[in-house]
């Protein structure tokens, strides 16, 4: 037998084993299996959909589900927002990259930015930190522009793809809770407007000044997006972690990926040529990334939310348009378009069970289970309470793989607790930033978050190396964030 089966069989007779043990009704600590079982998996097995086919199915065996693709399958994906993670940032993503992969414009963009402003890995790594910084909207929108906007440049300085996504996904969502340009606050102001917190938060607008004010003791983003930069200009000490050995042997290889990685992004694809007799131009690259832009930015300006799907659709659209005006056949065009959706099917497959593997935690009440178990330390220790927060919220993030989902569970629950143990506003700000620093590591770090399989997609990396790599280092930026935050709310408390 082969011994790599010995794990899964084990795992295989545990979920067996649930049947008749897990209770009926109130699930408790059962709640964490199929989290924890698909995050065992995924570092057993380096295989992402069989893990999360087994969360999946542990799931509805705890639950007492065992029609799978009628309790969770379904209503999963038929849900608005894997509708618009399916059509929009798979299908649209994938057809500008096909489209892209015919008309040579990223290929020329990265070719005319190595000319003028790139001369090395670590120039190619900080423009890949700059545009992270740039596209600072938060999550998968962010991941999607700057991986796909920096591969080619990266790629031809033999930048590694665990190093890229590292830069690409420790800048998105980080740099959203301390850029605030963009709808974040907006949501959390919405989960704390709730009877319990009228006294100390009125409205929306005190709602989302109280995010403001949590920006400077939000010390996971802070040390999350300073770390990458360190890396960027290669002065972030490795100590022989997975990602010093990535970046030893992109130097001694010049392989990109490890050979026993499955990277997201198809080889077809990532791979491909231009179309012979097609001159490739910047504005094949710049118009379909400013019409995403301009419909992401100019609404924020005129006080509104950034249209992203709308400007997806738009961006392909447009690059169609621009190709044709300038000599592309359209036959060759659809073509292109077509094979980058095709090139996207793993992709949607991973996500798909991962939104599947979000509705059975939710079915099962895993982020609750939590909060309930940990509240009595919340109260206990007031000087303690942001360094818990910050460690709830993370391991919370990082078994739900979702940051907003983490912030609607802890903002209602956590809040009150911390305006009833200190009236101080500095106390207040800085368990706020504790809970949007904890929500953003296990939205970095899950292999089961959106905006992890994005990355690697847009970046070109197996998800279990991005998740391996980037992990270690993450720890490190979370451990500084409970130190920081228990040393200020020792001061004020």
């Amino acid at each position: 037998m082969n011994p790599r089966l010995l794990p899964l069989l084990a795992l295989f007779a545990v979920g067996v084993a649930l049947v008749w043990l897990s209770p009926s009704d109130n699930f408790g600590a059962w709640s964490l299996a199929p989290a924890l079982i698909t995050i065992v998996v995924c570092f057993l097995t380096r295989n992402v959909l069989l893990a999360l086919f087994f969360g999946v199915v542990s799931g509805g065996l705890i639950a007492g589900e065992y029609n799978l693709v009628r309790a969770y399958l379904v209503p999963s994906l038929g849900t608005e927002s894997y509708a618009q993670i399916l059509l929009v940032y798979l299908w649209a993503l994938g057809g500008l990259l096909g489209l892209w992969s015919v008309n040579g414009g990223a290929q020329y963009f990265a070719q005319r930015v190595g000319d003028i402003a790139i001369r090395s890995r670590i120039s190619a790594k900080v423009f890949a930190w700059f545009l992270g910084i740039l596209f600072h909207q938060g999550g998968t929108i962010s991941t999607v522009l700057a991986g796909t906007t920096v591969r080619p440049v990266s790629d031809k300085h033999k930048v590694s793809h665990e190093e890229l996504a590292y830069i690409v996904d420790s800048t998105a969502s980080p740099v959203a809770t301390i850029i605030p340009l963009n709808v974040w606050p907006i949501y959390v102001a919405g989960l704390i407007l709730i009877e319990p917190m009228r006294a100390w938060v009125p409205d929306e607008a005190s709602a989302i000044q109280l995010f403001y004010s949590a920006i400077p003791f939000n010390f996971y983003a802070i040390f999350a997006v300073a770390m990458t930069l360190l890396l960027a200009v290669d002065r972030l000490p490795l100590f022989g972690t997975p990602m010093a050995k990535a970046i030893a042997r992109v130097a001694n290889t010049g392989e990109l990926d490890d050979p026993d990685d499955s990277p997201l992004l198809d080889s077809e694809l990532s791979d491909s040529e231009p179309v012979s007799g097609y001159d490739a131009s910047l504005i094949d690259f710049f118009a379909p990334i400013g019409t995403l832009m301009a419909f992401c930015i100019v609404p924020l300006a005129q006080g509104g939310s950034p249209m992203v799907f709308e400007g997806f659709a738009a961006a392909v659209v447009v690059a169609v348009l621009v190709s044709v005006a300038r000599g592309l056949e359209i036959g060759v065009a659809i073509d292109g378009f077509v094979s980058g959706v095709k090139s996207m099917t793993v992709g949607a497959l991973v996500i798909a069970l991962a939104v599947t593997l979000a509705t059975v935690s939710s079915s099962l009440g895993t982020a609750e289970y939590v909060v309930s178990q940990t509240a009595g330390l919340f109260t206990a220790y007031p000087a303690a309470l942001p360094g818990l927060l910050t460690v709830v919220s993370m391991f919370i993030a990082f078994s739900i793989g979702s940051a907003w989902g983490t912030y609607a569970v802890m903002f209602p629950l956590a809040l009150p607790i911390a305006f009833t143990v200190s009236a101080d506003p500095v106390y207040a700000a800085v368990c706020f930033g504790a809970l949007l620093g904890g929500g953003v590591f296990g939205d970095n770090c899950s292999p089961i978050s959106d905006t992890t399989i994005l990355t690697s997609l847009a970046c070109g990396a197996d998800v279990m190396a991005h998740v391996r790599t980037q992990l270690p280092l993450a720890m490190i930026a979370a451990l500084l964030s409970v130190i920081c935050s228990t040393c200020v709310a020792f001061v004020v408390a």
